[in-house]
């Protein structure tokens, strides 16, 4: 019997690697015969990095600008000439220094110096997976670490952060890391908003990095004189992808990846699938196990096990959705193709408990899956285990 078990992140709890550990410990407790394949994945935000280690990247590490300018060890994955750079783990909410906001100061820096890194490396194809970040600069901070000079009224070179954007008067492309034009660049976003306006960088995920009424004004009219100056150099190109789905993306470091870099933009969970080759590593399988910490109405927009769900049923075979919770009815799951869903607020209802005790909780939902697999399997409509 073979099992892939193919899970993101349970946010705020357990990595995907961390998830596929605990689900594999419970299904053999009851299988002793089982071979399970572990592929965590992801959406192309947080956890892009572990779902690219997972597939036989090697992790490498090295000492980026932080979001706030202060050093920070920062891991990208190569494989070949293919790179993984997950902008969280440089520019990211989570490695801001004690956890705390800085809507204005917060650059996009060290993610342009993991793609140096990757570059060094020897990479020519970069899939850059962007979400989480702490910053709302345009990706200002990632060109300038690939060479771009940022100039104010005086010529003298832009502090990083998207507050001191509105100052920019000039931009200097002549020594710009003339290994990004051999590169092919992969943004894997799932974010559709422009660059400006009311559904714009600023306007939409500002608050969420501590951006007050004053300093959203502040950040849009920042990023939109990096849109001039940018398109000031490149022409109409800088003025049809600031209009682009996902140009917003990261605080406004979808922009400068699709004019900058000449990124293609991509599905994250495309992405992940493709360099997990998950799709081709189905034929055979008897049962697929995939899941995220909330498996919600979001879920069905594209996210990581939509994505894993529609190919299972692309490679017929039956496939369980694990989460520590679902607000998704029966028809709903029905329609996405899940056999069963196992949902740890089934075992514990206090979410505080199934957040710091899902490593428990999943052995115990293994197991479950382990016992009742060869009914679930040959279930027609999914229920809650």
């Amino acid at each position: 019997m073979r099992i892939i078990v193919a899970p993101d992140k349970f946010k705020g709890s357990l990595s995907a690697p961390e998830v596929c550990q605990y689900l594999e410990i419970g299904l053999k407790t009851v299988l002793a015969d089982v071979t399970v394949e572990r592929i965590p994945v992801a959406d192309g935000g947080e956890g892009t990095l572990d779902a690219a280690v997972g597939s036989g990247f090697t992790r490498r590490t090295v000492t980026v600008s932080g979001p706030t300018g202060e050093p920070l060890a920062a891991d990208f994955a190569v494989r070949g000439q293919e790179a993984v750079i997950e902008m969280a783990l440089a520019s990211g909410l989570a490695v801001l220094p004690q956890d705390q906001l800085e809507p204005l100061r917060s650059s996009s820096r060290g993610t342009g110096e993991l793609i140096l890194a990757a570059l060094d490396a020897g990479a020519t194809a970069i899939t850059l997976g962007v979400g989480g970040s702490a910053c709302t600069d345009g990706g200002a901070g990632l060109i300038s670490a690939l060479g771009v000079r940022l100039l104010d009224c005086d010529g003298r070179r832009l502090a990083d952060g998207g507050g001191f954007l509105e100052r920019l008067w000039d931009m200097d492309f002549s020594s710009l890391d003339p290994r990004v034009a051999k590169t092919k660049f992969v943004l894997a976003s799932d974010v559709d908003n422009p660059l400006l306006g009311p559904e714009g960088a600023a306007a939409v995920f500002g608050p969420q990095k501590g951006a007050s009424s004053s300093d959203i004004d502040l950040l849009e009219k920042g990023l939109e004189r990096l849109y001039r100056g940018v398109s000031n150099h490149l022409g109409t190109d800088g003025v049809t992808h600031m209009e682009a789905p996902g140009s917003g993306a990261a605080g406004g470091v979808g922009y400068a990846a699709l004019t900058v870099l000449g990124a293609e933009r991509r599905p994250g969970i495309d992405v992940i699938l493709d360099f997990t080759a998950l799709p081709q590593r189905l034929d055979g399988a008897d049962l697929v196990i995939t899941g995220e910490g909330s498996l919600d109405a979001q879920s069905l927009g594209g996210k990581a096990p939509m994505g894993v769900a529609l190919s299972a049923a692309a490679a017929n075979v039956p496939i369980i959705a694990v989460c520590g919770r679902t607000t998704l009815t029966l028809s709903q799951l029905v329609g996405a193709g899940f056999h069963s869903v196992y949902a740890l607020t089934e075992i514990e209802p206090d979410v505080s408990v199934c957040m710091a005790e899902a490593g428990r909780l999943l052995i115990e939902v293994g197991s479950r899956i382990g016992t009742e697999f060869a009914a679930l399997a040959q279930s027609v409509e999914p229920t809650h285990a």
